[in-house]
């Protein structure tokens, strides 16, 4: 499993986190198939693994272990343009095409996601790894979408006289 397959982008990962990652940090904790994440200021943190269907660690459910091909792993801090072409070249092999594909849009789409999907934005700060929910805030599109704004939800609470 090389860090550029489709299921490391419901991990959020920063640039350098997925650059930094190896099959060497793969392992399990209470259960859970984790990946050992080095973020920021060096800290490693455990981020559970999942497939679309739920949960990876589900019994029966085996993944492969294989070597992560060299060419397809980038390990230095360089790597950010490698990591971009790769990126690139995926998403053609898919038949998507836009302009500025890079890296950085996996993790914008993770959280995006869980904020539409209405996890709390506490809980998406928590799985984006911000200090801030500031932060987490400006990933927010949502904002200019009118159907989710705050007077909808007022003005439902007023009609129901509650």
């Amino acid at each position: 499993m090389s860090p550029w397959s489709p299921s490391w982008g419901l991990l959020g990962l920063r640039i350098f986190e997925a650059c930094g990652s190896n099959i060497a940090d793969l392992g399990k904790e209470h259960g859970h198939r984790v990946l050992h994440v080095r973020g920021k200021g060096g800290q490693g943190r455990p981020r559970p693994t999942t497939t679309c269907g739920g949960p990876s660690h589900r019994p029966g459910r085996r993944q492969p272990h294989r070597r992560a091909d060299p060419a397809q792993h980038p390990r230095s801090a360089d790597d950010r343009h490698a990591a971009t072409r790769r990126l690139k070249h995926l998403a053609q092999a898919a038949g998507i095409r836009m302009p500025r594909m890079h890296p950085h849009m996996l993790r914008h789409t993770f959280v995006t996601t869980m904020l539409d999907a209405d996890v709390s934005l506490r809980d998406v700060q928590i799985a984006a790894r911000h200090a801030d929910p500031r932060t987490t805030m400006r990933y927010d599109r949502a904002r200019k979408n009118l159907d989710r704004h705050p007077n909808y939800i007022l003005a439902a609470y007023m009609v129901s006289g509650t």
